[in-house]
């Protein structure tokens, strides 16, 4: 295969799968995916596999190793002239860096070093670069990445070694995936504690589970999530429902609904954003997140005792927690609450309170501002609305990009 051909085979040009705010246009070029972020714009990223060849047995992946795919492989000289060449263009601002596991996975690492290392050292480029450590990685491997790269990503999968093992018997979560998203979120956490900045941002760890594949529940996933985040040796968690492909082990297994992963979503949003923490979430009995509403909705209608909060006295850990006002509106509130009385819903709807979810939870000079919850609607991500229902076909796993 020519250079392009392997380009398009190894990126994720036809994987319909990607974390919040991610879409691809019409006429965007081969591997090259818009990322949106909520209030700080956007930006294009190449996310490429340096390789889709594997000897993993990853039974909900299609390049796991009895796949039937066009297996191909970039060299690192090849890796850093791609992004280059559209970078140069203004076609690409950072670049994903993710790869197959063909044999050890200290070996392929070393070849995705090699490729970053080709761009900071050589082409001078100090943009973005989001690398995602392979199973197997050296810890000297994983300094090395931190001293490379703006943001390193180790995929658990799931929440226990049981469930890991039953998605791939060669993955160890509590043996090698674990310790080294630890270990990075810690070389990283202690680079910003002594101030050693570096010529390119850092932006700390993420990881990914694949959820429902293996019986997990989102409370233990949550749990895993929370004591990470909690230590500050993970920045934000990623969360993909398992979809079956056709022609791998996992093709016959039931499709998690895609709100489920809207759900978890959620959840980590108030976790990491709001101050919950995992026991206050309302989880039913079998461990799951409520589907028909948000998390934030559940946990409301699970404490009546709290509401209705009265606008203009109520604290901020308690506004925060309204369904319909977030952290920058309640603190918009108790701002402007000490200038001025707030009178009627207009006031509200003008400092940002989403009146039609909050009001319910809320009161003015004694009088509850709405008699009873809003009606609920689901609110899918648009990278979910696609999600089918049955298997279907995809040339990159999902699982690997994020």
């Amino acid at each position: 295969m020519d250079l392009r051909t392997r380009v398009t085979v190894l990126s994720e040009s036809h994987d319909q799968d990607g974390p919040p705010g991610t879409r691809m246009l019409p006429g965007d070029p081969v591997g090259i995916t818009r990322v949106r972020y909520p209030g700080h714009g956007s930006t294009r990223l190449m996310r490429i596999m340096q390789t889709n060849a594997c000897s993993l047995s990853c039974g909900y992946c299609p390049t796991f190793c009895g796949g039937n795919v066009r297996r191909t492989y970039l060299a690192p000289e090849e890796v850093a002239r791609v992004f280059m060449d559209a970078h140069r263009k203004g076609l690409a601002d950072g670049l994903f860096l993710t790869s197959g596991v063909p044999g050890r996975g200290d070996r392929m690492t070393d070849r995705m070093l090699a490729a970053v290392e080709l761009l900071r050292r050589r082409e001078g480029f100090r943009g973005y670069v989001h690398l995602k450590l392979l199973p197997g990685a050296q810890a000297a491997q994983v300094e090395e990445a931190a001293r490379l790269v703006s943001r390193i990503s180790v995929n658990l999968e799931s929440a226990t070694d049981g469930y890991v093992r039953a998605l791939s018997r060669e993955k160890d979560l509590s043996g090698d995936l674990l310790p080294k998203l630890r270990q990075a979120g810690q070389l990283l956490l202690d680079r910003r504690r002594e101030q050693r900045p570096l010529p390119w941002a850092q932006a700390g760890t993420t990881t990914q589970f694949v959820v429902g594949a293996a019986g997990e529940r989102d409370q233990e996933i949550l749990g895993v999530v929370a004591r990470l985040e909690r230590e500050r040796l993970l920045h934000h968690a990623h969360f993909s429902a398992f979809q079956p492909v056709v022609g791998t082990p996992m093709e016959n297994a039931p499709p998690t609904p895609p709100v489920r992963e809207l759900r978890l979503y959620q959840a980590e949003h108030l976790l990491r954003q709001y101050g919950f923490g995992v026991d206050e979430l309302a989880f039913g009995a079998d461990g799951n997140l409520p589907l028909d509403h948000d998390p934030k909705t559940a946990w409301a209608l699970a404490h009546p005792e709290y509401f209705p909060l009265e606008v203009m006295q109520a604290p901020r850990e308690l506004l925060v927690r309204v369904p319909g006002i977030g952290p920058r509106t309640a603190d918009t509130l108790v701002g402007n609450r000490r200038r001025t009385i707030l009178r009627n819903v207009a006031d509200l709807q003008r400092l940002g309170v989403d009146v039609a979810r909050a009001g319910f939870y809320l009161a003015l000079r004694s009088r509850r501002i709405a008699t009873a919850p809003a009606a609920h609607q689901l609110r899918l991500f648009a990278h979910g609305q696609h999600m089918v229902q049955a298997p279907f076909r995809t040339p990159v796993p999902p699982c690997a990009y994020r």
